[in-house]
């Protein structure tokens, strides 16, 4: 399993997508799983998790994210 490919599908489809932003806003463990379409054991989820935020958000963490999430709707 290619972890640095997830994390790049991930970061992707946020940034491409307002409804699967919107769902990794609310539920990030989930989306991922549900984008990268594989059911990840749970030190490797949060892994990737905390990868994909970070990108989204710059380096500063989840209030980042949801900023630029809140962004995408208005």
């Amino acid at each position: 399993m290619d972890i640095k490919k997830i994390v790049a599908d991930v970061v992707n489809k946020v940034k491409n997508d307002k409804d699967i932003a919107a769902k990794f806003a609310k539920d990030p463990a989930k989306t991922v799983e549900e984008v990268a379409g594989v059911k990840l054991p749970a030190d490797q989820l949060k892994n990737v998790t905390d990868q994909v935020t970070k990108s989204l958000a710059g380096g500063s963490g989840i209030s980042g994210l949801a900023g630029k999430v809140k962004g995408l709707f208005g």
